[in-house]
């Protein structure tokens, strides 16, 4: 970079359905890396039924991120690689919980290079949280278990309100 400093902004893009707080994790220590970070809530046609529409899962983040004045969230459909050029990202963030995580993630980063030159910087998942997943944190709420240790208290309160509006007690 020839001594020049780059005022960099980065993308963490994922379904987040919902955020959990290993998300936040991620989210916490990107916005202290990067002036500009875009948390991206992906439109995933593959993911079939979400637990939360596009926008409350937008909501949420909002609502969890909105200490960090550096922090935006936003969405895209189709390519990460277009969301990037849209934006004019300078690097992907990417948290990573297991090595099967870094298996799957890596063949993103090098596509995600190829079409864009923008690489991913991968953080590690705080041990607390390297088990957490959306899906898990899902199930184990809609089975009756708690799972307060592992949302924020914004989102439990969305899960709850969906679990009444479902039916499901």
């Amino acid at each position: 970079m020839n001594g020049e400093v780059r005022h960099a902004h980065a993308i963490y893009p994922g379904s987040f359905d919902p955020p959990t707080n290993g998300h936040l994790d991620v989210i916490a220590r990107a916005a202290m890396i990067f002036p500009a970070l875009t948390v991206a809530v992906v439109v995933n046609p593959q993911k079939r039924d979400p637990f939360f529409t596009l926008d409350e899962r937008e909501e949420m983040l909002r609502r969890c991120t909105s200490q960090y004045s550096n922090v935006h969230v936003g969405h895209f459909r189709g390519l990460l690689a277009d969301f990037v050029r849209r934006l004019d990202a300078d690097v992907i963030v990417k948290g990573l919980r297991v090595v099967s995580d870094f298996e799957s993630e890596m063949a993103f980063a090098h596509m995600n290079r190829a079409l864009t030159n923008v690489d991913t910087m991968f953080l590690m998942a705080d041990s607390a949280y390297s088990f957490v997943s959306s899906s898990l944190i899902k199930e184990v709420f809609l089975q009756g278990g708690d799972v307060s240790k592992y949302v924020p208290q914004v989102v439990l309160e969305f899960m709850e309100s969906k679990r009444r509006l479902q039916g499901r007690n």
